[in-house]
């Protein structure tokens, strides 16, 4: 059986952050890391190997995450970033075109636990179409699709990342339930931070 792709997106520009959002060091679990590698450290828990899609010039994030995984990260580097998620996430599913389905996560939600990545794994694995994590009732991430969505995301483009294709299909989603609100919790300023360290980043 063919295994379930990891994708982490990490090209988008940081631009209401001010500053490169994935290599802000970021005080969480008594550590003190760049926002990207606590983002990743879970996935690589349920995965062995992650793809991390980044744009063109990411040099400085390529050289934190090398020196931190090594080889557990395969690197995608999508030209059209610039123009949406959707272009990231086609890049990561092409780069990826054998898999039996994907995971879909993004690279500035520092606090997603191991559970919603292993639970829709687990979902996609034994056969649903679509998976994702819930707390009560709402829907997080990360977004598992199978096989039967290679094309659609193959396709996309723009900023939409598949959100269209979870409403089309809202029915299908195997829903999750799990006991973490890091689902929900990506970083966009710097405001973000303090709300989940308490303390001014």
């Amino acid at each position: 059986m063919l295994d379930i792709a990891a994708i982490v997106l990490a090209a988008g520009q940081s631009q209401r952050f001010g500053a490169d959002k994935l290599l802000h060091p970021l005080a969480l679990h008594g550590e003190t890391l760049p926002l990207a590698l606590h983002s990743l450290r879970p996935w690589l828990a349920v995965f062995g190997r992650v793809t991390l899609v980044v744009r063109p010039q990411s040099d400085a994030l390529r050289l934190a995450v090398s020196k931190a995984f090594g080889d557990a990260i395969l690197w995608v580097e999508c030209p059209d970033a610039s123009q949406g998620m959707g272009h990231s996430l086609a890049a990561g599913v092409a780069a990826n075109a054998d898999a039996a389905g994907w995971l879909i996560g993004l690279a500035d939600m520092p606090t997603l636990q191991v559970e919603p990545i292993a639970s829709v794994q687990v979902a996609i694995k034994v056969g649903a179409p679509l998976a994702a994590p819930y707390y009560n009732g709402k829907r997080g991430h990360p977004i598992g699709f199978s096989k039967i969505y290679q094309d659609d995301l193959l396709a996309l483009r723009g900023d939409s990342g598949g959100r269209e294709l979870l409403q089309r299909d809202a029915a299908l989603i195997h829903r999750s339930e799990v006991a973490d609100t890091g689902i929900f919790t990506d970083i966009d300023h710097r405001a973000d931070l303090q709300a989940i360290t308490g303390e001014s980043q």
